[in-house]
């Protein structure tokens, strides 16, 4: 191949993913500001664990070691959202993962509310994880017929609303289901199905029918979220098929993006645009992170690592997390319309805490790729979230550094 053709293919990637900003003298980091990014643009975080790793005598600090509140520390950091999941009865399944609750969701939310944040509740609709390989029935709906199941899902998504209500801290944004690509409650909600997925959409329906019943006034934002957050084709077709049987009521269209897993900028970007077309729907990166080291600090294998950041194309590194941060962010921005308005980071507080697994009896998968290091301490690359919004920040062009091996086939 020419060498005008490779060194082309290099800087293409570099632009697609991997620039390494070189913080200026005195500066933890370097965040360019992103010059469209909207004043009330989502800056979210997953925080479901926190109740429980508290619980187990966790200690959170600031970047310069003063401890306080993980809240507020966020607050301070630009963060102005959580995010909490809720389990149907965590008592119910293996436990582990925070055994997230109501109560614990309701008592996160009026942490939160106090502080000034918002909150979006995620139901799970299940006594443990939900996710694409897994949509566990709860334990007290298992042997309903789907009748049973479509009352189940409005009553009980109808009584933790008005809960919330009474405890004078409704939501600003509700989801149902977590990543349900394959349905959800399975087996009468899973997907694909022999019915035209009517099952599913009829479950689906009753939970979101259920939020607009306890909130008439519609300040409920309501949200359907995916995995997978690069693959159009999949978004197409699962809301192609919710539109067909008829569930369109909702605001927003949530995706979960890893770039270690779910594709490329690029990929996300274009489904990003035309998802918010198509459907006529706000669009919000629910679920993303990026590793600040290839270190593991308990006895469970972490889910990140160098071969993960090879993929996903952002080095393992505070500058680096900070930089893919702020590259999602700015896909987000560039939605047409002003339809990307946020994101949120998944479980930046989980570090290693003994007992604080994501199972009772295991350890944490996830500790590289929270946002405190492994005593708690708050990484610099928090600053992201202000430093994206900071209009008279200094914008420093990128340099290049160094290039991995590169494995070059065919010619010209």
């Amino acid at each position: 191949m020419k060498k005008k053709r490779l060194k082309s293919l290099v800087l293409s990637a570099l632009a697609a993913t991997t620039f390494a900003f070189l913080p200026s003298a005195g500066a933890a980091i370097q965040v360019n500001p992103i010059p469209n990014l909207s004043q009330d643009f989502i800056k979210g975080a997953d925080v479901s664990m926190l109740p429980e790793l508290e619980s187990l005598g966790a200690k959170f600090y600031d970047v310069d070691g003063t401890e306080m509140d993980e809240l507020q520390i966020m607050k301070n950091h630009g963060i102005n959202w959580i995010r909490v999941r809720i389990w149907n009865d965590p008592k119910a399944g293996p436990g582990g993962g925070g055994n997230t609750d109501e109560a614990r969701a309701i008592a996160m939310t009026k942490r939160a509310h106090a502080l000034g944040l918002k909150v979006l509740i995620d139901f799970h609709y299940s006594d443990w994880w939900a996710d694409p390989a897994k949509q566990f029935t709860p334990k007290a709906w298992e042997n309903d017929t789907e009748d049973q199941l479509v009352q189940h899902v409005h009553d009980y998504t109808k009584q933790v609303v008005e809960d919330f209500q009474q405890a004078g801290c409704e939501p600003e944004m509700i989801q149902i289901g977590n990543e349900i690509k394959n349905g959800m409650l399975w087996p009468i909600g899973k997907l694909p199905s022999s019915d035209g997925d009517k099952a599913f959409s009829r479950l689906m329906d009753a939970g979101l029918k259920a939020v607009r019943e306890a909130d008439p006034d519609r300040s409920i934002q309501l949200m359907v979220h995916l995995p997978d957050g690069g693959d159009n084709a999949l978004y197409q077709r699962f809301f192609d098929s919710l539109k067909k049987n008829g569930v369109t009521d909702f605001d927003v269209i949530g995706l979960s993006y890893y770039p270690f897993w779910h594709g490329t900028l690029d990929q996300l970007q274009a489904n990003l645009d035309d998802i918010s077309a198509r459907y006529d729907k706000d669009v919000i990166v629910v679920e993303t992170a990026f590793g600040y080291t290839n270190e593991n600090f308990d006895n469970m294998k972490n889910c990140y690592d160098e071969n993960m950041e090879r993929i996903g194309g952002f080095r393992s590194t505070v500058q680096g997390q900070a930089t893919g941060l702020r590259a999602v962010m700015e896909r987000l921005a560039n939605v047409p319309n002003g339809r990307g308005t946020g994101m949120f980071y998944w479980e930046p507080d989980w570090y290693a805490v003994p007992g604080a697994g994501w199972k009772t009896g295991e350890g944490d998968e996830w500790d590289n790729l929270a946002m405190f290091d492994k005593n708690g301490k708050a990484l610099e690359s928090w600053d992201v979230y202000k430093d994206v919004s900071d209009k008279n920040a200094k914008t420093v062009a990128p340099k290049f550094k160094e290039v991995d091996s590169i494995a070059v086939e065919g010619g010209l």
